[in-house]
């Protein structure tokens, strides 16, 4: 087996003690007399002997020490009677996210009520500056609208939206009335779009007529109607006008206000409405609901690997709490940043994004389309142009961006850039490198993170007061008990053990339960070993305390009885010069049980070949041990992948062994599949 990152690499960032003494993380360390990073971590999550000290020490604290504000005080930091399953954070405590994150920077004479509070830039090139001002009217005019069709505490809300500023208006109105935002990914087809309606049973559902991307028109009200047919339970839709649908439909000549030609879209008298006339007329005031710390805030769905979608619940307190801590302390929030994370509102990271910045009174910058339109250099050009302090993206979507080289990145002044972000899957030493030199001028600590849906947050994440090796994802967040474990749920022995990743307490933002009951959700997550969180991926700490993670336990190559993470193996393969990127898959093999077969996506400047394909198995049997080699090696000019960019293993693993890949409604390019497919008939 290769030798663990944590051998390979050396330090690659070493912050200044000028950077470390700078941070938000240091001010609270001095605040509360903490020396170092060990001790932080064993203070607020650890064991420690003080009494200031542990997992309900920390998240009491730190809702006073962030200011976050509760209408009526809590009577304990947890109750876990029940077990660490049904922890109730919080209890006996009544707020409002929108109190937090709106309500008090919008006040008459608050300081924060002009200052931006979304920055957004559309494909076209578009710019919207939306004051704390302008989004609390917004805000509230949601909130009346949805008490005038009957929308209150605990209903469900849908937002099939695109990326554009009123999503943030449509999720803090849900909030203010007590209702429960449903995200729905805008690249979602009717199918996966249906089954969260479906589930989440929703009356009203917010979407547009489209959003621009690669320059072209995507439609979404068609998608939401079919949807809507299939699933039922939406009695009122609420159309945003992005595309000038509606200013074209009023013109004779059928054009919108830049002269282009609108094409129209379906619509259903007496259940649909435009913004416009809906939302934009309602009254302008409205006194955000009280509500209990466990209210549910938010309806997050999680694809998973297996079944139907998992509805991730999320509440008031939690919602708030986990993603003001983190950006506060990991991404070092600053009065002034403008914080750009490439997502869209139906992932988690969008509302995440959202949330703890604006508790802060901070600036989101917010993007419509795709990031290499109309060139290659469109993020940098925005970070440029928009001054970015903080640029978070997955590993994907730089790899794809290295590939255009150097020069699109050196043309734009990224000085303004203080920290970089990452999420969503494993990282290769080369791109890592890339982001953190080329894009980062080798000063930026690349704060890579990793949590889920599940917890609106991260289980792993590194503090800018940190060194840091290549893909590393530093340590446990903070009052985060994170553990690796073995097949037995016995903490790993000895550094450089692989193991599980796994939770040994709860945290105040972990999903309550799943929308489909408390059966699915203590199978997933509890039935492992006992009281312990099993977050399915394979993880490993080495010796100088630098934690990785190896990709799903659940995706294992399972390989004449040895374990691999498909992500070592293209890691290794990434490491060739030959090598854009990689996808490993299982498939049966009569002699081992599971053999490796891999697709490579080469390098421009290489020839695709025999001899090159024997080359790279060679590579992989000696890097990771013969078992691994693979016993195919495919070069595609692409391989399928979602919207972010982040490659849908299970569609390629699918179409290796004959499979049914399922619902691929989130597919990007589902061309790649099919010549995929043609490739291996």
């Amino acid at each position: 087996m290769t030798e663990h990152p944590g051998e390979q690499y050396p330090v690659a960032h070493e912050p200044s003690r000028e950077q470390v003494e700078s941070t938000n993380v240091w001010e609270f360390m001095q605040a509360h007399d903490i020396d170092d990073h060990e001790e932080l971590l064993a203070r607020t999550a650890g064991q420690h002997d003080r009494d200031d000290a542990g997992v309900e020490w920390f998240w009491d604290e730190v809702v006073d020490y962030l200011g976050l504000e509760f209408d009526e005080p809590y009577d304990a930091v947890c109750d876990d009677t029940d077990g660490p399953q049904f922890t109730d954070w919080y209890p006996g405590g009544r707020l409002n996210i929108a109190r937090n994150v709106l309500d008090r920077h919008a006040v008459d004479g608050s300081d924060s009520r002009g200052e931006t509070a979304i920055l957004w830039e559309g494909e076209p090139g578009d710019v919207r500056d939306v004051t704390f001002g302008d989004l609390h009217t917004q805000a509230n005019r949601v909130a009346n609208y949805l008490e005038s069709v009957g929308v209150g505490v605990g209903d469900t809300v849908g937002l099939y939206m695109p990326m554009v500023p009123e999503v943030a208006a449509i999720l803090y109105g849900c909030f203010k009335v007590g209702a429960i935002a449903v995200p729905i990914f805008s690249g979602f087809g009717v199918d996966a779009t249906a089954t969260r309606i479906e589930d989440s049973e929703c009356a009203v559902l917010f979407t547009g007529d489209g959003f621009y991307r690669r320059g072209s028109e995507v439609t979404l009200k068609a998608t939401a109607d079919s949807a809507i047919d299939e699933a039922g339970y939406v009695e009122d839709v609420v159309v945003y006008d992005r595309l000038g649908s509606r200013e074209a439909e009023a013109r004779t000549d059928g054009r919108n206000a830049a002269g282009a030609s609108a094409s129209s879209i379906p619509w259903s008298d007496g259940r649909d409405a435009w913004w416009d006339d809906a939302v934009a007329t309602a009254d302008d005031s409205y006194e955000s609901t009280s509500l209990p710390s466990d209210q549910e805030s938010m309806l997050l769905y999680s694809s998973g690997t297996t079944g139907r979608p998992k509805g991730i619940v999320h509440t008031h307190a939690g919602g708030l709490v986990q993603p003001a801590k983190e950006i506060h302390f990991g991404f070092d929030q600053k009065p002034g940043d403008r914080i750009f994370w490439v997502s869209d509102i139906g992932w988690m990271m969008g509302p995440w994004t959202l949330i703890g910045n604006h508790a802060f009174g901070g600036t989101v910058v917010m993007y419509e389309g795709a990031p290499d339109h109309p060139e290659p250099d469109r993020f940098w050009k925005l970070i440029d142009r928009h001054d970015v302090t903080q640029f978070g993206i997955s590993p994907t979507a730089i790899r794809a961006l290295r590939e255009h080289g150097d020069d699109w990145v050196e043309r734009h002044d990224l000085s303004s850039l203080r920290l970089l972000g990452s999420t969503g899957e494993p990282w290769d030493r080369e791109s890592w490198e890339w982001f953190y030199e080329t894009v980062g001028d080798a000063e930026c600590p690349i704060i890579n993170i990793s949590g889920g849906t599940e917890i609106l947050g991260c289980f792993l994440m590194p503090m800018p007061t940190q060194p840091l090796k290549p893909c590393s994802l530093g340590g446990p967040g903070l009052g985060m008990d994170i553990d690796i474990v073995d097949a037995d749920g016995d903490s790993v022995a000895e550094d450089n053990e692989r193991g599980y990743l796994v939770a040994r307490s709860s945290c105040p933002s972990m999903t309550k339960s799943l929308w489909s009951g408390d059966e699915r959700y203590l199978e997933e997550y509890w039935s492992t070993w006992e009281d312990l969180w099993d977050h399915g991926d394979w993880a490993q700490k080495d010796e100088d305390g630098f934690w990785y993670l190896h990709g799903r336990a659940d995706d294992a190559l399972n390989v004449a009885g040895r374990k691999v993470g498909p992500a070592e193996v293209e890691g290794v393969l990434a490491e060739h010069d030959a090598v854009t990127q990689a996808a490993v898959v299982g498939v049966p093999d009569e002699t081992t049980g599971t053999a490796v077969l891999a697709f490579v996506i080469p390098d421009p400047d290489y020839e695709p070949s025999e001899a090159l394909a024997d080359e790279l198995r060679a590579l992989v049997g000696r890097e990771q041990g013969k078992p691994f080699r693979p016993c195919g090696l495919h070069f595609v000019d692409d391989l399928p992948r979602t919207q972010s960019g982040k490659i849908i293993r299970r569609a390629v693993r699918s179409v290796a062994a004959g499979e049914d890949p399922g619902d691929l409604s989130s597919m990007e390019n589902p061309e790649a599949l099919e010549r995929l497919r043609a490739r291996l008939d």
